[in-house]
């Protein structure tokens, strides 16, 4: 489970392009506050701190204590050159809300799969899922074991098992996550090998 973060932020005096220009001189981050039936909050925040927090790797599905207040990180916007962060927005959420995270896969038990033995190759569809999950139980990420799994064979969706109390937030359709591809050297030695490489592209997030 991810552990929260935590982290410093001052009320933003002056909102616009010009103070949050300024903010960013100083090495201070604009950010907002919103959600859980109250007043947006305008805010800033030290870049140096917020850099750590992206760096864990999980920032985006971790809870972040923003000087004590619960919430959620629903976009981060880079500067196209600098690369440097430029603007947050935070969800507030309460301790045991139902909240919708990205969290990472991660593929396990490659050498029990007969398919990756013979030299077939595995081709990630989905490097995350979309869960719906409890606010104080977000997990770090989603182990999938490819055991067994041989050469045309599919993962999808309705073959995971998912963290206690997760599901996923995408129900319409059982979706690929990875498939096993014979190689062309495959191929070529045993005929035509029917496999599934269809690609799915990435849900729209919906704005909040």
């Amino acid at each position: 489970m991810s552990e929260a973060l935590t982290l410093s932020a001052e009320t933003r005096e002056q909102v616009g392009k010009g103070a949050s220009r300024l903010l960013r001189r100083e090495g201070r981050v604009p950010a907002v506050i919103y959600g859980n039936k109250q007043d947006p909050a305008s805010i800033h925040v030290n870049e140096r701190e917020l850099m750590k927090l992206l760096m864990t790797g999980h920032f985006m599905n971790s809870v972040v204590m923003v000087n004590g207040e619960r919430t959620l990180p629903k976009d981060v916007a880079f500067d196209p050159v600098s690369d440097r962060p430029v603007h947050v927005d935070f969800l507030r959420i309460s301790e045991h809300a139902s909240v919708t995270v990205n969290v990472p896969i991660i593929f396990a038990d490659e050498e029990e799969s007969p398919g990756i033995k013979r030299g077939g190759v595995l081709n990630i569809v989905r490097h995350d899922l979309e869960l719906v999950v409890d606010a104080a139980e977000i997990p770090d990420d989603v182990t999938i074991s490819l055991k067994g799994v041989d050469v045309g064979d599919s993962i999808h969706i309705s073959n995971i098992t998912l963290p206690k109390g997760a599901t996923s937030a995408i129900t319409d359709r059982d979706f690929t996550i990875a498939t096993i591809v014979a190689p062309s050297a495959l191929k070529s030695s045993e005929g035509d090998v029917e496999t599934e490489t269809q690609t799915e592209a990435p849900e729209a997030e919906g704005g909040e």
